[in-house]
């Protein structure tokens, strides 16, 4: 299935694929069915698209570099009594061609045209480029 829309997030607290992957692994990150969730303060108004295959993009030092696929939306309230919307996500964490994105607040749709592609299998497992180098590469259109 072809994805309708994806959203791309800066990975806050995290700093690398792999710390966000040990975050998601603990039962605080998890919904009560164990997969890892985001949770925020708004709720996208474009769900229908999101859950037609989409993902969300993980933004680390200013460059996307990977996806999760979104596999539904879930309500949640804190203990202030608000409502919130928990993104709850494929617990596969998919490496992409590093992009380079400006900072921003909150999250931002990206139309499945502007998102990076996924690497290829042989290539996903290879050790990172510090960050100023991937970001120099993809500037630049090399990578």
């Amino acid at each position: 299935m072809t994805a309708k829309l994806h959203l791309q997030k800066l990975s806050v607290g995290t700093e690398t694929v792999e710390s966000l992957s040990r975050w998601q692994s603990q039962k605080r990150a998890q919904t009560v069915d164990g997969y890892p969730r985001h949770v925020t303060r708004m709720w996208p108004k474009r769900e229908d698209e999101l859950l037609q295959g989409g993902s969300i993009f993980w933004v680390f030092k200013g460059l996307i570099q990977c996806r999760q696929q979104i596999l539904r939306l879930d309500e949640v309230q804190g203990g202030d009594g608000i409502r919130r919307c928990a993104i709850v996500l494929d617990p596969q964490i998919i490496r992409v061609t590093p992009a380079p994105k400006r900072p921003f607040q909150g999250w931002r749709y990206l139309k499945p045209e502007d998102a990076p592609r996924d690497l290829p299998e042989g290539r996903a497992q290879e050790e990172d480029l510090p960050a100023e180098l991937s970001a120099a590469l993809a500037e630049i259109g090399v990578i």
